[in-house]
């Protein structure tokens, strides 16, 4: 394993906080998250709150309460950008030698995060939360999450650990793996996991929402899953051809049931109906197939334009760490356009 800590050294640990519409939970939670700080051990730490377009009064709130804590930065986006970018441009910003990534809604506790710091002192690189409990969530949102990480562990290349989210802690050097990883469509715990390195696990019960509503609706759910699928399987792919072998050899044998009622019965009008059952299956599967590659295929027209990953229209409190940031190595993917 490799040693994550110091020596006697005050490590630097980095809390990333993705904020959207959190205006009823925000304070509490940067409270709760700077209670919890004060009690690690030989550690100092900065908290950043990446405002991911809120709407509401979130940034309002973050820049009173950056006014009064040293340890606060944020950061404002010029608009939403999503989840996986707010956190993406967190880990870019941080500049701890371990970095937490936590959601700004309190059911995932503050108070597991020193036990994942006393893992990554014993040498790992990856802390990463399993939830054995979800209160507050509906059996429907349980159900189609349990399987959600069945089916893409199972498609696949790279095993991505059950029933979990992207509450972890990983360590400088998994961070700047992340950093230097370019692609658009990002699946955060799909990219830690294929990063590698010495990765462990730490149960815990997820609790109901402190205040305001998820920012997950069904149908952001159902894009999530699909960027998570197809950003880490070419299963799909394959399961298109598959499709497509196996309809054209029962068009084939439509084909010689075609030709032998024609040439040996009378009865050739015969069959229209199986007919057409037929040409409308083939044709299904032939436009599922033509989704799928469309895609991968939209995924890569947004690789090759290279726009950055967000826009930065506010930094606040970065002026108070006393060092420059840590650079993205490979790829400017940040524009800022303010202060």
């Amino acid at each position: 394993m490799s040693r994550n800590a110091l020596g006697g050294t005050q490590s630097l640990v980095s809390i990333v906080v993705p904020c959207y519409n959190e205006e009823e939970v925000i304070a509490v939670t940067i409270d709760k998250l700077i209670s919890v700080s004060e009690g690690f051990h030989n550690c100092r730490t900065e908290i950043i709150c990446v405002d991911d377009g809120s709407q509401d009064d979130t940034l309002r709130i973050l820049e009173e309460l950056a006014e009064q804590h040293d340890c606060l930065r944020v950061l404002s986006f010029a608009r939403n950008f999503g989840h996986q970018i707010a956190v993406t441009a967190g880990i870019d910003a941080a500049d701890g030698d371990a970095v937490v990534l936590i959601d700004a809604d309190l059911q995932d506790p503050p108070e597991v995060i020193p036990e994942m710091i006393a893992k990554w002192r014993e040498g790992f690189d990856v802390v990463y939360g399993t939830r054995s409990e979800r209160d507050g969530e509906s059996a429907f949102k349980l159900k189609t999450a349990r399987a959600f990480y069945r089916v893409l562990n199972g498609l696949s290349e790279v095993p991505i650990p059950l029933d979990t989210g992207d509450f972890r802690l990983m360590s400088r050097q998994v961070v700047d793996t992340l950093k230097s990883m370019p692609e658009r469509d990002r699946f955060v715990r799909g990219m830690v996991s294929w990063v590698g390195f010495e990765q462990t696990a730490i149960e815990y019960r997820r609790a109901k929402r402190h205040a305001g509503t998820s920012k997950y609706p069904l149908r952001k759910m159902i894009t999530f899953a699909a960027d998570g699928i197809i950003s880490f399987s070419t299963v799909p792919l394959r399961l298109a051809i598959t499709l497509g072998v196996l309809f054209a050899f029962f068009a084939v044998l439509g084909i010689l049931y075609a030709l032998f009622m024609r040439i040996f019965t009378d009865n050739f009008v015969e069959g229209w109906t199986a007919l057409m059952i037929a040409v409308l299956l083939i044709g299904g599967v032939q436009l599922v197939c033509l989704g799928i590659l469309g895609e991968y295929t939209g995924k890569i027209y947004r690789e090759v334009k290279r726009r950055p990953l967000y826009i930065v229209q506010k930094r606040i409190g970065f002026e108070t760490r006393g060092a420059t940031p840590r650079p993205v190595p490979a790829l400017d993917r940040a524009t800022a356009v303010g202060d």
